[in-house]
């Protein structure tokens, strides 16, 4: 019982500082880069997917401890949910490089985790009446 009790301990403490440090960097790149990460040359954009992607580990944790029985809706919510980010930098960024084609391809694939993460709600529901 101590164990299980220290690993959602973990687990949560991981979260809010994935969470933290990812939206962090993802909504304020010049300040984490200037407070944390002083890595020249100074790159928006690169900081922006650093976010987005420790966000959405922070969003693998938090749900997994939501959904502890749940492997699939954890990875596909958790993983859609980082992906989303990185497109919004994407989007965000678009006057700093890239390309369109990167953008739509990028966007197809978040969709794709979170309707797959919303399909897998929608049908748990359908067959218990819960989704935990």
């Amino acid at each position: 019982m101590k164990e299980q009790r220290a690993l959602l301990w973990l687990s949560a403490f991981g979260a809010v500082f994935f969470l933290s440090i990812g939206l962090w960097a993802f909504l304020d790149a010049r300040s984490f880069f200037d407070e944390l990460a002083d890595f020249p040359p100074y790159n928006a954009h690169f900081i922006h997917d650093v976010g987005a992607f420790h966000a959405g580990l922070g969003a693998v944790l938090a749900l997994a401890l939501l959904f502890p029985r749940d492997g699939i809706l954890v990875a596909l919510g958790g993983v859609g949910f980082g992906a989303a980010l990185h497109v919004g930098g994407h989007v965000r960024d678009s006057d700093l490089g890239g390309s369109d084609g990167d953008t739509i391809l990028l966007g197809i694939l978040a969709a794709l985790m979170l309707a797959g993460a919303a399909w897998r709600v929608a049908s748990t529901l359908r067959d218990t009446g819960s989704v935990r």
